[in-house]
């Protein structure tokens, strides 16, 4: 059974699971390539934060900022390596599309790494298309920036 609920990023479960997609993420990226908030910036910047639990087990996570009332900007997508194949970064998506609707915004944005096959086929498959580098981001070889209407 799946379930996805709005968690604090800094509860013990959401805390590893931003942990796991950063180690993931550094092993791949340099530093001036990877944009990912940490947790406490999660919480400064006020990012709705949710956790995909399989039979009550942190599957995986995805967070949304929203920007005024112009986009709403994904943060911290990371599903578990065990609990790939399941669905659950779409449901995440879903989850956080259905959050930015209700605020009336009607964009979602994101920025993620050219080597995140799996998310940009999932970005792609869900209507999200390649965009120019939105603020705060720049032309990175290493970055790709992504748009959805809501």
């Amino acid at each position: 059974m799946v379930v996805i609920l709005r968690e604090e990023p800094d509860s013990p479960d959401a805390s590893a699971l931003v942990a796991e997609l950063e180690s993931h993420l550094a092993e791949r990226y340099p530093d001036e390539s990877r944009h990912g908030y940490s947790v406490e910036r999660l919480l400064e910047q006020r990012v709705a934060f949710f956790v995909a639990r399989v039979d009550g087990a942190a599957a995986g996570c995805g967070g949304v900022q929203l920007i005024g009332t112009d986009f709403g900007e994904v943060k911290r997508m990371w599903v578990r390596p065990a609990y790939r194949g399941l669905g659950l970064g779409r449901q995440v998506l879903d989850r956080l599309a259905n959050h930015v609707r209700a605020a009336g915004v009607r964009t979602l944005r994101l920025e993620t790494g050219v080597d995140q096959d799996a998310a940009i086929a999932l970005y792609e498959s869900v209507g999200f298309r390649r965009i120019p580098p939105f603020p705060p981001y720049f032309d990175d070889p290493l970055s790709l920036c992504f748009e959805a209407s809501l």
